[in-house]
C-alpha cells in the first residue's frame, strides 16, 4: 500500500526504558558528556500554567531531564525542538516535564496545563503512572519505550521493537535456506522476548527450533552458553540476542562450523560490529541509517555534543503531531483515530505506521557484516 502523501513527516532537507538499550550516534555505550550553551531554543518543564493558546495546539513530551537518564530525555528534548525548527512550526507548542521527579505529577501538571497529547514516557515502567493521569482526561500518550506490553487503546509504543528486527532477520535468512534454528540468549526479560520472536517467525515457514541456550549477563557465561550449543549440534543458524562485544565471544566458538550467525537490533551503530572476524558474514535486521548521518550532523552543529539513536523518536513523533494537527481543531481532542492511518508515516527511520494494538511497526532492512563495514543484503519495503 503507497503512503499518502498528507503522511510523510519528511521537512525540507533535513532528514529521529525499561527494555530499550540507550547509545549514542557514535556507538559507545559511554554517556556523551552533557552539552555546551546551543544556539536554537530547548525545551523545558514549565513551572507554572502556560498562557492561553487560541491559534496552538498544547502538547507535552514527558522525558527524564535529570537523574540517570537524563541526558537521554535532554537528547530527545533537542530533537523536538530540532521538529519545530525544521517545520519552522507555529502552530505547536511543545512543552517538556521532567519524569525523573515523578512521572504521575508530571502528567498531572501536563494535564493541569492544557496539553492535548502526550509524547512520552520513556521508560515502560512508568507508562500507567501517566495512563492513570491522561486517560480520565482522554488524553492519548505516544511512548518511546519498545515495550510492547504498555501498549493499548489510548497508549502507543513508538520505539524500536526487538520482536520486529528479529522476525525480518529469520525471514530473510529462511528465504536463504536456514531450517535449523538455536539461540543463545541472556536471563531476564529482553532474552525471554527474543526467544519468543524466534520461536514465532520459525513456525511461519516451517522450521524448526532446535535449542536454546541461556547465560547471564556481565560474564564469561555466554560463551560456556555457546560451547553447551555447539556440542549439541543439528542447527544451520544460531541467533545470538546481545550486544556486539558479547555476541562476538560467542560467535568465535562456532567459526569453524559454518554455522550461519543472527544478531538483533542491538547491533545497530555499533561502530566496533565489523572489528570482530568471528561476526563476518552475520546478518542482522534494523531501521535504516540512511537519513540518521544527516539528523546527526545538523544535531551536533546546534547542541555541540552527539545524539542518542534514540533521539530520532521525538522528532518523528513531533512531526507525527504536526501531520495531525492538519485536521486537527485547536481546543479539540487530539484525533486518535488519525495515527492508526493504513498508508502510514515515513519518519527518519523510515516507514512506520501504528497497528490497531497501538504498537507501531517499522520497516527494517537486512545487514551483513563484512571485513571492513556492514552492507544492506535485503533493504527495507517503501511500501507496507
Amino acid at each position: 500500500m503507497n503512503f499518502d502523501r498528507r503522511n510523510v513527516l519528511m521537512v525540507g532537507a533535513t532528514v529521529f526504558l525499561a527494555g530499550c538499550q540507550i547509545i549514542p550516534s557514535g556507538g559507545s555505550r559511554t554517556p556523551a558528556p552533557p552539552p555546551p550553551p546551543t544556539t536554537a531554543p530547548v525545551p523545558s518543564p514549565t513551572p507554572s500554567a502556560l498562557p492561553q493558546d487560541e491559534e496552538r495546539h498544547r502538547v507535552a513530551l514527558l522525558v527524564p531531564m535529570s537523574g540517570a537518564n537524563g541526558e537521554v530525555g535532554q537528547s530527545i528534548a533537542n530533537a523536538t525542538t530540532m521538529a519545530l525548527l525544521d517545520a519552522n512550526a507555529d502552530n505547536l507548542r511543545i512543552t517538556t516535564y521532567d519524569t525523573a521527579t515523578g512521572a504521575a505529577s508530571a502528567a498531572a501538571t501536563a494535564i493541569a496545563d492544557g496539553n492535548a497529547l502526550i509524547l512520552g514516557p520513556l521508560l515502560a515502567e512508568n507508562v500507567s503512572a501517566v495512563q492513570a493521569v491522561a486517560r480520565p482526561a482522554d488524553v492519548p500518550l505516544i511512548s518511546f519505550s519498545n515495550d510492547t506490553s504498555v501498549a493499548g487503546a489510548d497508549a502507543f509504543v513508538m520505539g524500536h521493537i526487538p520482536e520486529q528486527s528479529i522476525d525480518r532477520t529469520v525471514r530473510y535468512a529462511g528465504e536463504q535456506g536456514s531450517r535449523n534454528f538455536a539461540a543463545i540468549v541472556p536471563d531476564g526479560e529482553y532474552g525471554r522476548r527474543a526467544e519468543a520472536a524466534l520461536t514465532s517467525s520459525i513456525s511461519n515457514f516451517g522450521g524448526r527450533l532446535v535449542g536454546v541456550e541461556r547465560y547471564t549477563r556481565g560474564n564469561s557465561s555466554i560463551t560456556s552458553a555457546a560451547e553447551r550449543l555447539r556440542a549439541r549440534g543439528g542447527y544451520d543458524t544460531v541467533l545470538i540476542a546481545d550486544g556486539t562485544r558479547l555476541s562476538a565471544q560467542a560467535a568465535q566458538v562456532f567459526r569453524q562450523g559454518g554455522t550461519q550467525i543472527l544478531g538483533t537490533e542491538l547491533w545497530s551503530g555499533e561502530a566496533d560490529v565489523f572489528r570482530s572476524p568471528a561476526l563476518r558474514g552475520a546478518w542482522f535486521s534494523a531501521v535504516s541509517d540512511a537519513r540518521f548521518k544527516r539528523f546527526s550532523e545538523t544535531y551536533e552543529e546546534r547542541f555541540g555534543s552527539k545524539p542518542y539513536r534514540i533521539a530520532t523518536l521525538g522528532y518523528d513523533a513531533v512531526l507525527l503531531a504536526l501531520n495531525v494537527a492538519q485536521e486537527w481543531r485547536v481546543g479539540r481532542d487530539f484525533p486518535v483515530g488519525a495515527l492508526r492511518s493504513e498508508d502510514g508515516f515515513l519518519g527518519l527511520d523510515g516507514p512506520f505506521r501504528f497497528q490497531r494494538n497501538g504498537v507501531v511497526y517499522r520497516a527494517m532492512e537486512v545487514r551483513e557484516v563484512r571485513a571492513d563495514d556492514v552492507t544492506i543484503v535485503d533493504a527495507a519495503p517503501a511500501r507496507f
